[in-house]
């Protein structure tokens, strides 16, 4: 199997995790191993390497990425959100950094029966870890009106988001809308052609796999997760690709990196919350010669963050 996947900001995220070489790391996004293989060459033989993905063609490519590395490695089939139990059951405590390369893989876009992309015609799939039950299928042809126009709102932005999830639910009276084709079908029917906005189909196709994969939703509490597990001084990389995963990311950070959480009229504070990171500077975004080789590293952001309790 061939897994292609261009790691972003490789130098830039190695750089951020300042790599004790004998430290355990913890990819949470192992993906093709293009992080993780980086992090693995600066740790000596005492150090350790943990990968997770939910994707087990990843998983597989990853394992044979690694194979070359003299520090310990595991690999793990299992979902960030669970990233407590993976270290518990490694018998791990504590944790010297940790790496989330969130969103999709240029793997799962460019295989065409994944399902993932408007451009390749495939059935409707979307599942980072295809032994899950929901599929792509059963959100656009179970789900209410209503709730589809929620999702391609909320998780996609899009403002056609009503007239388009009525044209669904309108469509699949007929017949199940089976295939990607079929739904970038109905989409262009639907969402004006104007110049220079990308495919109409580019926002709804992310909100439902958004929706597939519960990607926002298991994000914050599994960020607070890796923060727990980071010993101090550890650090945290995080990289984004669009606007809601970047805001949800900067607002989790920012609360945990501040003192009181009492409610502003509160003359004195009695919640005790004490800082948990520090924030170590502003977002980073791919340089130009970098966008130049990768596209797909145009909208991304590297947050990074330290434990200091």
């Amino acid at each position: 199997m061939n897994f292609h996947h261009v790691s972003v900001m490789p130098s830039e995220v190695i750089s951020a995790l300042k790599i004790n070489p004998a430290g355990i790391y913890l990819d949470c996004t192992l993906g093709g191993a293009g992080h993780s293989h980086l992090i693995g060459k600066s740790l000596n033989p005492q150090g350790w390497l943990i990968g997770i993905d939910r994707d087990m063609d990843a998983l597989t490519a990853a394992k044979n990425v690694l194979s070359d590395l003299n520090c310990k490695v595991n690999c793990v089939h299992g979902n960030f959100s669970e990233l407590e139990k993976i270290l518990d059951d490694l018998q791990v405590e504590k944790i010297d950094g940790a790496v989330f390369d969130l969103g999709v893989s240029s793997h799962q876009i460019d295989t065409a029966e994944r399902g993932f992309s408007y451009i390749h015609n495939a059935k409707l799939d979307m599942r980072m870890d295809r032994s899950q039950s929901l599929t792509a299928f059963e959100v656009i042809n179970s789900y209410s009106a209503e709730d589809l126009a929620r999702i391609f709102h909320d998780f996609g932005e899009e403002r056609f988001s009503k007239r388009i999830a009525t044209a669904i639910v309108e469509n699949r009276k007929t017949a199940a809308i089976e295939t990607t084709s079929d739904l970038v079908k109905i989409i262009e029917r639907n969402v004006p052609h104007t110049k220079n906005v990308g495919h109409p189909a580019k926002r709804v196709f992310q909100a439902v796999r958004i929706e597939v994969n519960n990607e926002l939703g298991i994000l914050e509490s599994s960020i607070k997760s890796a923060v727990n597990r980071l010993k101090i001084g550890g650090r945290i990389a995080i990289i984004t690709f669009h606007s809601l995963e970047d805001r949800l990311v900067k607002q989790t950070f920012k609360n945990l990196a501040q003192d009181c959480v009492c409610p502003k009229n509160f003359p004195v504070c009695v919640c005790g919350h004490k800082a948990e990171i520090k924030i170590l500077g502003k977002a980073t975004e791919a340089t130009v010669q970098e966008v130049d080789k990768n596209s797909r590293a145009k909208s991304a952001k590297l947050r990074v963050a330290e434990k200091i309790i």
